[in-house]
């Protein structure tokens, strides 16, 4: 019996309630599912199809998108892009390499940077007049791997007003991705990681080897 003078409203907690962008997320988790498998296998051959770097109207994973900054307003480009897997193979020519054979490997050479932030490398040297701000994997066979790449136009109204997104409008802003400044590029540069055996990493491991090496010594005066 409700108590007199109480209200007769009771808030239900709902459980299991999600959000259509959660339902994607969810969606995409369980890439071995039957209906995963056959969209990602059709895709697949879909891209093979396209040239190495094409416009996508629209981003494949609209909530991995979002958290990753993209607004379907003016201003937000979706490039989709191709990019061999596998090592990288020495470039020389006939595979002689002059010097000690401890340096004469070809084959089984390992690309020091992971592969999305090579395709941002890609994208950003093609759309020189765009900002890359991030990128997210969508699909992958026995030979490639597909990621689409947002990108914001830093000279579009709409951005340069907007606050949120305007920092990118900065000059220092300038190829991000040349510089290991994405997300990408901090995480094969190793800071993702904090505390013990990291603080080596950081600002660089090159500026912490100068650091550690260079003598600094009073001036007589």
């Amino acid at each position: 019996r409700p108590c007199p003078g109480a209200s007769n409203d009771v808030a239900v907690d709902r459980p299991g309630a999600m959000g259509a962008y959660k339902y994607l997320e969810e969606l995409w988790r369980k890439k071995q599912s039957d209906m995963m498998r056959f969209l990602l296998r059709v895709r697949c051959w879909e891209y093979r199809q396209l040239p190495a770097i094409h416009r996508a109207t629209r981003p494949t994973r609209p909530d991995k998108a979002r958290r990753l900054g993209y607004k379907a307003k003016q201003g937000f480009v979706i490039y989709r892009v191709r990019v061999r897997r596998g090592g990288r193979k020495k470039p020389l020519r006939k595979g002689i390499n002059n010097g000690k054979p401890v340096n004469a490997g070809v084959n089984k050479i390992k690309w020091k940077r992971n592969l999305r932030s090579l395709a941002e490398e890609r994208v950003g040297r093609k759309c020189g007049a765009l900002r890359v701000l991030n990128s997210y994997w969508v699909a992958q066979d026995a030979a490639h791997k597909f990621y689409e790449v947002i990108l914001v136009d830093p000279q579009h109204k709409v951005i340069r007003d907007d606050p949120r997104i305007n920092w990118l409008c900065a000059p220092t802003m300038k190829h991000r991705e040349l510089r290991g400044l994405t997300s990408a590029g901090r995480q094969h540069r190793g800071l993702r990681h904090k505390g013990h055996k990291s603080n080596h990493m950081r600002p660089s491991i090159r500026a912490t080897w100068k650091r550690n090496n260079t003598q600094s010594l009073r001036r007589y005066r």
